[in-house]
């Protein structure tokens, strides 16, 4: 075991020296979870806080490898239509993560910025007075960015997006001619500055972006790396492994 660990960190260290290019933002889908806790014969409760332990441990990896804004697809809209128990569930467990990140040392001596984007009308109002305390806390934050995407669906905020823009220029506030990418950009995220996605990783394998970001990140032509570890399994040397991927891509 000492061999290995040993031998994976040098294997870490030179992959991380090979790096040329280092993504801006990078947005996680954090798929796995549920199949992890059945591997281990337990419920989805195990599996979830054992996957918002690894969410933590990326708040480090973050300033390690130079990563300015991570996203993270917590939970989606189309999430709502799991088991109620499963829902709750998860709502107590957010309540309780948000609550630990208002005293966690890291978010203050890192300068993590901390925002959640979706749809807030959705989200309990427990959970939401969490999201907005520590949004207010870490306002001021400016050396890395931490996003959540809770209650959150790509195509409904542009939808919902579009819906905005048109009221607005009905109502004479902005002219068509006005109507730009960084504008439909400054309405889908009023409160969070977020840069294009460079680079999409998902775990467990499925090979698919679920609807995530598709105006940040299919507008950019974000890298994308599909990785075999269920999100609880991911580790340092995934996250760099899923680097390279995008490294190779800006060398091509």
């Amino acid at each position: 075991m000492i061999l290995r660990t040993f031998a994976e960190n040098l294997y870490v260290h030179r992959l991380v020296r090979q790096l040329t290019h280092i993504p801006t933002h990078v947005a996680i889908i954090q798929d796995g979870n549920r199949r992890y806790a059945k591997s281990h014969g337990q419920d989805t409760e195990y599996g979830h806080r054992a996957g918002a332990e690894t969410t933590l441990r990326v708040l480090d990896w973050m300033g390690e490898l130079g990563i300015v804004h991570t996203t993270f697809y917590a939970f989606s809209t189309e999430n709502f239509k799991r088991p109620k128990e499963e829902v709750d569930e998860l709502l107590e467990l957010f309540i309780e993560k948000f609550s630990d990140m208002m005293v966690d040392k890291r978010i203050y001596d890192k300068e993590i910025n901390v925002t959640v984007i979706g749809d807030r009308s959705r989200i309990d109002k427990r959970l939401l007075d969490k999201i907005e305390a520590i949004e207010e806390r870490t306002k001021d934050h400016k050396k890395f960015f931490v996003h959540f995407a809770l209650a959150y669906g790509g195509r409904n905020e542009i939808v919902d997006t579009t819906k905005c823009i048109v009221s607005k220029v009905r109502a004479g506030e902005i002219s068509p001619d006005s109507i730009t990418p960084d504008l439909v950009a400054s309405r889908m995220y009023p409160t969070v500055k977020m840069p294009p996605v460079d680079l999409i990783i998902r775990t467990a394998n499925d090979k698919r972006t679920s609807n995530f970001l598709p105006w940040l990140a299919n507008g950019n032509e974000a890298a994308v790396c599909f990785c075999a570890p269920t999100w609880p399994e991911f580790r340092y040397v995934d996250m760099v492994r899923a680097l390279r991927t995008y490294d190779e891509r800006m060398k091509a």
